[in-house]
């Protein structure tokens, strides 16, 4: 009698995929063809606890991911979108919609889970920052504690100073975040002086000269700042018109000091 070739077994196997009960499952979660997973995906007897062992493989292709997401016991059970949200195999099709109906500190998660593509971390982002506004005050300085640095970033346009702090304490803000964030027209001044006096962004040279251009810089951080930049930069910014004129005048008279003590060049000895 012939065996059975390979397709024929790989039939015979999804199509008892399938239908299994629950306590004949266990082999069919260990296969690795396509076809079989896929068959397990759809099989009515399924349970929350059996897709979220489905969904701990993060080798599923994404047919079987677009399965499970239309499993019936996928839509009533919050655990498994979670799960599809941050699987990092997951369609678009099938995360991004899961992503507003997430509570908002998994879609912190989501965030903060290294596998999930950066489109989809960014749509969950901006679902953090619309959420925000009808969140509690603790919740708020909670999550800029502890949301990814660009949600820490978007928590900064407030006037209370301990968000602010919380916010600017984030292990996941990076300066180029608040480069961003001081480009702002509609930055409160209570963010600038903030940054300003922050004992570890107020050292940022980068930083400094986009406070030094930052209107609502405090004038005596201003100064604090110039004898540490180079007189080109400091050049630079004499020459933006937008810069208040006491500033650029400030400036300009400190790079003409600065050029005049500087020492002059060895002289050339022959052969040279």
């Amino acid at each position: 009698m012939a065996k059975p070739d390979s397709s024929d077994r790989l039939a015979d196997l999804a199509e008892r995929a399938a239908i299994a009960p629950r306590h004949l499952l266990e082999p069919f979660f260990k296969e690795s063809a396509k076809e079989v997973l896929l068959a397990l995906a759809g099989n009515p007897n399924l349970q929350e606890r059996d897709l979220l062992r489905l969904l701990e493989r993060k080798d599923l292709p994404a047919e079987v991911l677009r399965a499970i997401s239309a499993h019936k016991e996928a839509a009533r059970n919050y655990g498994v979108r979670l799960a599809l949200a941050r699987h990092p195999r997951t369609p678009r099709l099938v995360s991004l919609p899961i992503l507003k109906f997430l509570y908002l500190f998994d879609l912190v998660r989501v965030t903060q889970t290294p596998a999930v593509p950066t489109d989809v971390k960014m749509v969950a982002e901006e679902t953090i920052l619309k959420k925000v506004e009808t969140v509690p005050r603790g919740e708020r300085i909670t999550l800029a504690r502890r949301s990814s640095g660009r949600v820490a970033a978007g928590l900064l346009l407030t006037q209370d100073r301990e968000l602010i702090l919380a916010a600017l304490n984030n292990p996941f803000l990076t300066e180029a975040h608040l480069m961003k964030v001081l480009a702002l027209d509609s930055l409160p001044t209570l963010v600038v002086e903030t940054i300003a006096r922050h004992q570890k962004w107020s050292l940022r040279y980068y930083l400094r000269l986009a406070l030094i251009r930052n209107p609502r810089t405090p004038f005596e951080q201003v100064l604090g700042f110039i004898p540490d930049m180079a007189v080109p930069d400091l050049r630079e910014i004499c020459l933006d018109r937008r810069m208040p004129e006491p500033v650029r005048r400030y400036i300009a008279a400190h790079c003409m000091e600065r050029l005049q003590l500087k020492p002059p060049p060895p002289p050339r000895t022959e052969g040279s």
